[in-house]
Formats: C-alpha cells, structure tokens, sequence
C-alpha cells in the first residue's frame, strides 16, 4: 500500500505520509523536527519572575477594570 505523496509548506519538496509521523502533517519530517524540540515543556521561571509576572498581571487586570467599570464625570 502506498503512503499519500504531500507538498511541504515550509520548503516546498514533496514527502510521503506515514503514519504515526512526528509533527504537522502538512510538513516533512526534517522540517518538523525543530518543533518536536520546543514542544517539551514550559520554561521554569525562579520567584523573581514568577513575582514580577504576579504583579504585572495585577496592574493589568487593575488597569482593565478602571478602564471598565470608571463613571465617567
């Protein structure tokens, strides 16, 4: 049985499919590849970022609901 022939997107050259291929299916293997590494996991961040992230997203949702909800005079 033959594997269906598809186009890369990225470099354009022409792949069979098969199954249980790792990554896009519109996408050759090798230029797949470099997704497969990012797609691990999340970064760690330490307590300083973590708290900085904390407090940006607090001024944040702040700002919104001033924005939001403020009477206009």
């Amino acid at each position: 049985m033959a594997f269906p022939v598809k186009v890369c997107v990225v470099c354009s050259e022409e792949f069979e499919l098969k199954p249980n291929k790792p990554g896009f299916a519109n996408r050759c293997p090798s230029c797949s590849e470099p997704e497969s590494q990012y797609a691990g996991g999340k970064q760690s961040m330490d307590a300083d970022e973590r708290k900085a992230n904390a407090e940006a997203n607090e001024a944040r949702r702040a700002a919104m609901k001033d924005l939001l909800y403020r009477k206009d005079r």
